[in-house]
């Protein structure tokens, strides 16, 4: 696969804390990085931030150690998309995702943006028209050609 056909796939923040603090999200990024590109709005990084101290206290971990590993995967894995990318696309972002969490408005932009499926656990996704892919099926659309 050439650069310009590589795959995108927008990750919400519940998969940036999987890949923190589980273990599939991160050997599933690590085996498809040459193959797929991996986003995530900036919105997101910075709402997995805010959520790592209390995980990280529940299952014993030293919270900056889990910020040392949410850094690793935006340097390794993600391309950050900044909102100045995907503003343009809020208000149909917003209308899609109204009936669940408006808040997630920005994974829906990006993926509008980027016209690639969402991955997610998140059911607020469902029906906003965009494709969406849990952890438990995502592979098959990353190893399709």
């Amino acid at each position: 696969m050439t650069e310009d056909s590589l795959k995108r796939l927008v990750l919400d923040a519940n998969i940036l804390v999987r890949a923190i603090f589980g273990v599939r999200v991160g050997i599933l990024l690590e085996k498809y990085a040459g193959e797929v590109e991996f986003y995530t709005p900036d919105h997101c990084v910075s709402e997995a931030r805010e959520n790592i101290p209390g995980i990280a206290r529940i299952r014993g971990i030293a919270p900056t150690e889990a910020e040392s590993l949410l850094d690793r995967l935006v340097q390794n894995f993600l391309q950050v998309t900044d909102r100045s990318l995907y503003d343009a696309f809020e208000q149909q972002a917003r209308e899609r995702i109204s009936d669940r969490d408006v808040d997630d408005w920005p994974v829906v932009a990006t993926a509008l943006l980027l016209r690639a499926p969402i991955w997610t656990e998140d059911k607020d996704y469902l029906g906003c028209g965009v494709a969406t892919w849990t952890t438990g099926k995502v592979e098959i659309y990353l190893r399709s050609n």
